[in-house]
């Protein structure tokens, strides 16, 4: 199983990124689907969750009405749309596969002026 980030980088604030995920080694389109984010010092924050069959989503408070998570099992990829950036967004962006257990390498992001 493995699930690789991509997409992060140094962006100013109100900016935009697209995190991606591709995964590989399992069923994807049978699975949930969530994105983490872990700050310098802080504990790693669940951001959004998507459902495997409805695509249903949830989001912490703190993105939501900015980030968007989406998927397409097609391409068996998970995608984060980020907008309107703020400096708080800096940390290390994660994808998750929550029944499976397997973690990504993580991608940066960067907000900053």
């Amino acid at each position: 199983v493995q699930l690789a980030e991509s997409g992060g980088g140094l962006v100013q604030p109100g900016g935009s990124l697209r995190l991606s995920c591709a995964a590989s080694g399992f069923t994807f389109s049978y699975y949930n689907m969530r994105w983490y984010r872990q700050a310098p010092g802080k504990e790693r924050e669940l951001v959004a969750t998507i459902q495997r069959l409805s695509g249903g989503t949830t989001y912490a408070d703190s993105v939501k009405g900015r980030f968007t998570i989406s998927r397409d099992n097609a391409k068996n990829t998970v995608y984060l749309q980020m907008n309107s950036l703020k400096p708080e967004d800096t940390a290390v962006y994660y994808c998750h596969a929550p029944s499976i257990g397997s973690w990504g390498q993580g991608t940066q992001v960067t907000v900053s002026s």
